[in-house]
C-alpha cells in the first residue's frame, strides 16, 4: 500500500492541478510537441499535457508518441497509465529510476515536480546516481545536495535545443549554497529563464516554499525574470503581471531577484562603502553538541539535588536564544537566568569525576543516554566536546533578525547558537561596539539576502552564510565608536520590548550618516518586503 508516509520518504508530493495546468499551458505550444514527465507519480502533468494537446489540435492515435513518463514506483506507474486510459489517452510510462533512464528522444516540453528528498534521506546509491548524472552535464554537485538539484540537470538533458523545461522546485533554488552550480548551469544552458514565486505556501501540510521554473531555448541567459503572485487563484493572471528582471553576479544567490532593481542596486552600492563581511571580524561556528540536552544541561537546582560539585559543571548560555535580546550577555544576566531555573550549567567533570558525578553518569547509562549517536561516538561518552569560548553570540534561526550579542559572561555555548571568535586587533571594538553597529538597515537587509527562509517564516543562516553578512567595517566603527557607545544605554528598552525600528533609526543616523534619505527609504522598504514575505508564509502554514 502506498501510504502518505511512503510517498513522503521518496519525496512524492502530488501537484495541485492549477500548477500542473499552468506549467503545461506554458510549455506545450504545438499539437506536434513531445512531452516528458520524469518522476510522473500519478500523471498530474501528463494528464494536463494530454488535455492541452487535444485542445490545440492533436488527435489520436498518436498520444503514445507524444506522452512519455518515468516513475520509479511501480504502483504509481500503473495508476498513471490507468488514469490516462480512463481519460481517453495512451502514454508510455517507464518504470525506472530517472537517473538511470535514457529516454528515446529529446522533448519539446519536459514538465514535472521532482522528488523533494533531503540529502539525509537520499540513499548512498541514489545520491551517487544523481551526482553522476549531473556530472555528465558538467555540473559538479555537492554531496549535500538534495535530490531535486541533480534531477533538474538530468531533466534539462532531455530538452530539445529550442524546447521548454517547466518544473516545480523548492525555493532553495534561489539561496542554498549547494544549488549554486544548478543556478549557473541554468543560466548557461537556456536562453530565457523565468521564475514564479508565491507569497503563500501552496502545498497543503508541507512547509516547503516552492518556485515555478520556466526555462526555454538555448545559448545562455544574461538575466532571469521573476513574478511574485499571491496563491493558486492568482496564478491565472501571472502572464499579465509585471515581470522583474535581475542580473545575478558571479556565484551570487538569486534571492535579490525578489527585490526591486533599484533597491538591489542601492544595496550593492551601500555595502561597497564602509561595510565588510562578518567573516573579516571572525568566522561563525556552531556551539557544542551534547547528544542529549535534557541530561547534560542542568539547572542549578538539579546540580544541587544530585550533589554535583562546581568542578563537575561549567557555565553555559542556556539552550535556545530567547534570552539573547540585548547587546551583551552579562554575568548578572546569567545569574538571573540561573535563579529563574534556566539550564545554565553543563555537565563537564574532570578526568576523575566526583562520586556525585559518577552516580549521575551511571543514571544516564541506565536511561540509555550513552547509546545516543553523538554520545556513543565519543570517549568517554559523558565528556561533551567543547568549542572555543566565543567573543560574540550569533543567533541563526530567527523570526525577526539575526542577533549579535557580546559574550561578556565568557560562558560556553551549545548548538542552538553560533559563536564568533573575533580576530586579533578587533576584539575590543568587536565586543563593545559591533553588536550595536549591526542594528542598521544595510545589515538587516543583508541578513534577508544572505540567509534563507524556512518553514514557519524563519530566517536561517548557515555558518558560511553568516560570514557573508554585511557589517560595518573596522574603519567605519572606529570613526563612530564614541557615538555608538553613547546610545547603547538608550537602545536597551527598545530591544527588550522588541521595538526594532526605533533602535535601527538611532543606529542608522550614526553608521549610515552618508546615505541619502531617499536611498535609506529604498533599503528599508526592501527589507520590510522580504521580512513581511517570510512572515506571511509563516502564518499561512499555521492552519
Amino acid at each position: 500500500m502506498d501510504t502518505s508516509e511512503l510517498r513522503k520518504a521518496r519525496g512524492a508530493f502530488f501537484t495541485p492541478p492549477e500548477i500542473a495546468h499552468y506549467l503545461v499551458r506554458w510549455a506545450v505550444r504545438s499539437p506536434r510537441d513531445r512531452v516528458l514527465e520524469p518522476s510522473c507519480g500519478e500523471a498530474s502533468f501528463l494528464l494536463a499535457a494530454a488535455d492541452r494537446l487535444r485542445a490545440i489540435g492533436a488527435h489520436p492515435p498518436r498520444w503514445r508518441e507524444r506522452l512519455h513518463g518515468v516513475e520509479i514506483h511501480p504502483a504509481s506507474a500503473r495508476n498513471a497509465v490507468t488514469l490516462l486510459r480512463d481519460a481517453g489517452f495512451d502514454a508510455r510510462v517507464a518504470v525506472a529510476d530517472f537517473f538511470d533512464h535514457e529516454p528515446p528522444a529529446s522533448y519539446d516540453a519536459v514538465v514535472g515536480n521532482p522528488p523533494f528528498v533531503r540529502y539525509q534521506s537520499f540513499s548512498r546509491e541514489a545520491r551517487a546516481r544523481g551526482l553522476e548524472a549531473a556530472l555528465a552535464q558538467g555540473v559538479r554537485l555537492s554531496g549535500l545536495a538534495n535530490a531535486w538539484a541533480a534531477f533538474v540537470v538530468k531533466a534539462a538533458l532531455h530538452v530539445a535545443p529550442e524546447g521548454r523545461l517547466a518544473l516545480v522546485l523548492p525555493a532553495e533554488l534561489l539561496s542554498v549554497k549547494y544549488a549554486r552550480e544548478v543556478r549557473r548551469f541554468l543560466l548557461r544552458r537556456f536562453g530565457r529563464i523565468r521564475l514564479v514565486m508565491f507569497e503563500e505556501r501552496i502545498f497543503p501540510g508541507v512547509l516547503e516554499e516552492v518556485v515555478l521554473l520556466l526555462a526555454e531555448g538555448s545559448g545562455g541567459a544574461d538575466c532571469l525574470e521573476i513574478c511574485q503572485t499571491r496563491d493558486l487563484k492568482s496564478l491565472k493572471s501571472v502572464e499579465a503581471e509585471k515581470w522583474t528582471e535581475h542580473t545575478p553576479g558571479e556565484n551570487e544567490k538569486w534571492t535579490p531577484a525578489l527585490m526591486a532593481q533599484d533597491a538591489f542596486a542601492t544595496y550593492r552600492t551601500a555595502i561597497g562603502a564602509g561595510f565588510e563581511r562578518l567573516g573579516a571580524w571572525g568566522g561563525a561556528y556552531l556551539g557544542a553538541v551534547t547528544g542529549n540536552n535534557r541530561f547534560f544541561a542542568l539547572t542549578v537546582e538539579e546540580a544541587n539535588k544530585f550533589g554535583l560539585r562546581k568542578s563537575d559543571t561549567i557555565r553555559i548560555s542556556p539552550p535556545g536564544t530567547r534570552h539573547l535580546r540585548g547587546l551583551a550577555f552579562t554575568d548578572a544576566a546569567w545569574k538571573q537566568l540561573a535563579d529563574d531555573g534556566a539550564r545554565c550549567l553543563l555537565l563537564y567533570p574532570g578526568d576523575e569525576p566526583s562520586d556525585a558525578a559518577k552516580r549521575y553518569i551511571a543514571g544516564g547509562e541506565r536511561a540509555g543516554v550513552a547509546k545516543a549517536y553523538k554520545c556513543r561516538a565519543r570517549k568517554p561518552w559523558w565528556r561533551v566536546p567543547l568549542v572555543e569560548t566565543p567573543d560574540l553570540f550569533l543567533t541563526y534561526m530567527n523570526h525577526d533578525r539575526p542577533r549579535l550579542v557580546s559574550n561578556s559572561a565568557r560562558v560556553q555555548i551549545l548548538n542552538s547558537v553560533y559563536g564568533v571568535r573575533l580576530a586579533a586587533g578587533r576584539k575590543r571594538l568587536g565586543r563593545d561596539v559591533l553588536p550595536v553597529a549591526c542594528l542598521n538597515s544595510i545589515t538587516l537587509l543583508g541578513a534577508e539576502i544572505v540567509g534563507r527562509a524556512y518553514g514557519g517564516g524563519l530566517l536561517k543562516m548557515e555558518p558560511r552564510e553568516a560570514d557573508d553578512l554585511p557589517v560595518p567595517s573596522l574603519e567605519r566603527i572606529r570613526a563612530v565608536e564614541r557615538e555608538l557607545q553613547c546610545i547603547k544605554p538608550q537602545l536597551a528598552p527598545s530591544l527588550r520590548s522588541v521595538n526594532l525600528n526605533e533602535a535601527v533609526t538611532a543606529v542608522d543616523k550614526i553608521v549610515l550618516v552618508g546615505v541619502p534619505d531617499r536611498e535609506l527609504k529604498i533599503l528599508n522598504l526592501a527589507r520590510e518586503m522580504l521580512f513581511q514575505r517570510r512572515k506571511t508564509r509563516g502564518k499561512s502554514g499555521a492552519d
